[in-house]
């Protein structure tokens, strides 16, 4: 092959300059695409890096909301719900203030029936204080006759003395008074006693309780001795029902020492701050074990068949209960039995007593 001559150096120069100018060039635009390639990975990272990211939210927000479909569909089933308890609740309570009213009325029943038994125990008591209270009336009745028995003889006889005439009247009226007061004691207690609660001295009360049982107790030579103490026990109560209660005590003293050589009934008190306490015991054959709770039952006696009804101390229990107090029994044996009443004392800015 025959040799190239280069014949032009400088031109062989610039061709070189031009091939090494070509050559950097080609460098620098291989050095772009290489800086390009790179930022194009870097995208390509980032983006990669960008959708899985919002892959992840994605799955997050799907995550959302099935939560919020699930808590929709929970609020709905707990709104179905609470309509159910809501017309649960209405009919409850529809039934409840039909209760209510059925109760009250039932009460109100009781109160009504216990009200009419009250009201026929204290007519048998009547019944019993019969006799007693007619030898009571007798004696004024009499003492009348003979006062204005005298007071006619004396005007048949022409006295002019007028100041003995006068004098005899004027016993007639005093036991015409008597009389009077005892009849008008019996229609008080006779009648039904009213609701209204008024402070009660409990010695009145236990004097009228023994001014309608004192000739019974008299003719049965039995002794009765009452100890109140020096303070006056005052109670908010109903003095009629209160007077019944005593009433059935004494008449269940009597009967129970009524084949006891030694007759006695005592009455005792005491006031305390809490409590008036008031004590009947009697010297009879006392109440036999394993029957204290019973005594207060209904209907419950010990005495023999025509007797007794079995209401007087139920009664009694009840119209203590009705006050707010509480009634026992104490019977150690042979020492007969011991009736004991609690009640609470009136405040101190009502003890002005009723009559």
């Amino acid at each position: 092959m025959p040799e190239t001559v280069i014949q032009n150096p400088s031109a062989a120069v610039g061709v070189e300059s031009r091939l090494r100018a070509h050559i950097e060039m080609l460098e620098r635009r291989l050095r772009q695409r290489d800086e390009q390639r790179r930022a194009m990975l870097h995208i390509l990272v980032d983006y990669e890096q960008d959708r899985r990211r919002l892959a992840r939210q994605t799955e997050r927000l799907d995550s959302s909301r099935r939560a919020v479909l699930h808590i929709l569909q929970d609020s709905h089933k707990d709104k179905l719900r609470l309509e159910a308890s809501r017309k649960a609740m209405i009919h409850i309570m529809g039934n409840l203030r039909e209760t209510t009213a059925e109760v009250q009325r039932r009460e109100q029943e009781l109160r009504d029936k216990q009200e009419q038994l009250v009201q026929a125990g204290k007519l048998a008591t009547l019944g019993e204080l019969t006799t007693g209270v007619a030898h009571e009336l007798n004696n004024p009745l009499n003492n009348i006759g003979l006062f204005v028995g005298n007071a006619v003889d004396l005007v048949d006889l022409a006295v002019t003395e007028k100041g003995e005439i006068l004098d005899e009247l004027r016993h007639a009226m005093q036991q015409v008074s008597k009389a009077t007061e005892i009849i008008s004691h019996l229609r008080t207690f006779g009648r039904a006693a009213p609701i209204s609660r008024v402070p009660i001295s409990l010695r009145e009360v236990i004097a009228r309780a023994l001014s309608l049982m004192g000739e019974q107790l008299r003719l049965r030579e039995i002794t009765v001795t009452v100890d109140l103490g020096p303070q006056e026990p005052v109670v908010e109560g109903n003095a009629i029902q209160l007077e019944q209660v005593f009433i059935n005590l004494l008449t269940n003293a009597r009967d129970a020492v009524a084949e006891s050589p030694r007759k006695e009934i005592r009455i005792s008190g005491s006031v305390g701050s809490a409590a008036v306490e008031i004590a009947v015991a009697d010297t009879g054959g006392g109440i036999p074990r394993g029957l204290e709770r019973r005594i207060f039952d209904p209907f419950f006696t010990t005495k023999e068949v025509g007797k007794g009804t079995g209401l007087g101390l139920s009664i009694t229990y009840g119209i203590i209960k009705e006050h707010g107090g509480t009634i026992s029994v104490v019977s150690p044996p042979g020492e007969g039995a011991t009736f004991l009443i609690h009640l609470a004392p009136a405040p101190a800015d009502t003890r002005e007593t009723s009559p």
